[in-house]
C-alpha cells in the first residue's frame, strides 16, 4: 500500500476567494511592492484556503513567490483571538528558536490598506489532514500511527520550549491562567448564546467549582489539532510546521492538552465531533493514549485531566457558538456555519458525560 502522496496529489488546496471575503488586490499590490522591493512590479494573484473557521487565510502569488496572508474575519472584532498583529509577533519570536512555525515576512497594522490588520508569512508546502484523507494519500494504520506519535511529540516539544529565552514573556500572564480561562469562556458563551443549552451552563458551573492547581507554565498553542499541522509529503510522520497561532499564550500546558483532546474524536464519539479531523481512523491512539504519550514526553502529571478535557470541550463549543452567532446575525454568509449549533450541543453533552464518569474516554 502506498502511504505517501503521489507526485500529482494536491497538498493543502487553495480555491477562488469566497464572495464577501475578497481583498482589494490593487491596494495589496501597492503595499507589497512598496514594502518588499525585491518583489518586482508584476500583478499579484490572490486565492483562499477555504477550510478554516477563524482568521481568514489567503494564498498570495507575486514575483514568483508564494506567501500566505492572514486577516481577521469580516464582521469580527480584531482584538483578542483575531489579533493578527500579535500572532505575527509570536511567529517572529518563536521561529528563531523553534523552526516548526512558518517564517513571518511582513505585518501591516494599518486597517486602511485592506480594511483590517494583516500579515504575510512563507507558505510551507505540505500535506494537511482535515476531515478526510487528501486526494492521492492512503493512510494505512501503520502510517496513521506514526503521524499520531509525531503530532503528540511535537506538542510536547512545544511545551518544552524556553519561552523566556525566546523573548515571549509578554504574550501572556501565566499566574491565574486557568481561572481566567474558565471565566472568560463562560462570559463568551453567555454573550454569544442563541439557544437554550443547560449542559453548557452545568459544565461552566462545574469548571468554576473545580479549578485545579496550576502546573509550571509553557507556550501553549490553544488550537492544536491535525488540520493545523503541515506534514512532509515525502514522510508524513514529519511535522514541518504548526499553523494558526492566534490563540497562543503562556499558561498551564494541561489546558492545551485538554483542548487537543476535545478535538480528538474516537470511533464511538458523536459524528458532529468528527468534523475536526481523522483521529478516529485506525492507527490513532485514543485520548488516553495521547495523554499518556504526552505525559511520558513532558514528565507532567495528568491525574486530574478530566477537568482539562471538559474545559477543552466547553471551549470548542463556545468557539463554534461564536461563529454560529455571527452566521445567525448575517455577519458571514459561509454556509458551513449553519450547522455549527449541532457541534455546540454534541460538545456540551460530551463534556457533561466526561464529568459524570470522571474520564476522558
Amino acid at each position: 500500500m502506498n502511504d505517501s502522496p503521489s507526485p500529482a496529489a494536491p497538498l493543502d488546496r487553495d480555491a477562488p476567494v469566497r464572495s464577501g471575503e475578497e481583498l482589494d488586490a490593487g491596494a495589496l499590490a501597492a503595499y507589497l511592492h512598496h514594502h518588499l522591493p525585491g518583489l518586482g512590479d508584476g500583478e499579484i494573484e490572490v486565492r483562499q484556503f477555504p477550510r478554516g473557521f477563524s482568521n481568514l487565510t489567503y494564498l498570495v502569488k507575486a514575483g514568483g513567490r508564494e506567501m500566505v496572508l492572514r486577516r481577521p474575519p469580516f464582521g469580527a472584532a480584531v482584538r483578542g483571538g483575531h489579533d493578527v498583529v500579535r500572532e505575527h509577533g509570536i511567529l517572529a519570536a518563536l521561529h528563531p528558536v523553534w523552526p516548526r512555525v512558518p517564517r513571518p515576512i511582513l505585518c501591516c497594522d494599518d486597517p486602511a490598506v485592506l480594511g483590517a490588520p494583516f500579515y504575510l508569512m512563507e507558505r510551507v508546502a505540505g500535506v494537511v489532514l482535515r476531515d478526510r484523507p487528501p486526494a492521492g494519500v492512503e493512510l494505512s494504520p501503520e502510517t496513521m500511527h506514526r503521524i499520531c506519535l509525531a503530532a503528540v511529540d511535537t506538542l510536547a516539544e512545544l511545551h518544552s520550549v524556553d519561552w523566556r529565552a525566546a523573548g515571549l514573556s509578554g504574550i501572556g500572564r501565566p499566574e491565574g491562567y486557568v481561572a481566567r480561562q474558565v471565566e472568560g469562556w463562560t462570559g463568551r458563551w453567555r454573550a454569544s448564546q442563541t439557544d437554550a443549552m443547560p449542559e453548557m451552563d452545568e459544565t461552566a458551573g462545574w469548571l468554576a467549582a473545580h479549578l485545579p492547581a496550576e502546573g509550571a507554565p509553557a507556550i501553549i498553542h490553544n488550537d492544536y489539532k491535525y488540520d493545523n499541522l503541515v506534514l512532509d509529503s515525502a514522510d508524513l510522520s514529519r511535522v514541518l510546521a504548526v499553523l494558526d497561532w492566534e490563540m497562543a499564550t503562556l499558561g498551564d500546558p494541561l489546558m492545551d492538552l485538554g483542548t487537543t483532546l476535545a478535538y480528538w474524536a474516537e470511533p464511538g464519539d458523536p459524528a458532529e465531533l468528527k468534523m475536526f479531523g481523522i483521529t478516529h481512523l485506525p492507527g490513532n491512539l485514543d485520548r488516553r493514549g495521547v495523554a499518556e504519550r504526552w505525559a511520558e514526553k513532558t514528565g507532567r502529571d495528568i491525574s486530574g485531566l478530566t477537568f482539562h478535557y471538559a474545559y477543552g470541550l466547553f471551549k470548542v463549543a463556545v468557539i463554534a457558538q461564536q461563529i454560529y452567532a455571527r452566521f445567525r446575525a448575517g455577519k458571514t454568509q459561509d454556509p458551513r456555519f449553519a450547522g455549527l449549533i449541532h457541534v455546540v450541543r454534541a460538545a456540551a453533552r460530551t463534556a457533561t458525560r466526561a464529568i459524570e464518569r470522571g474520564a476522558i474516554s
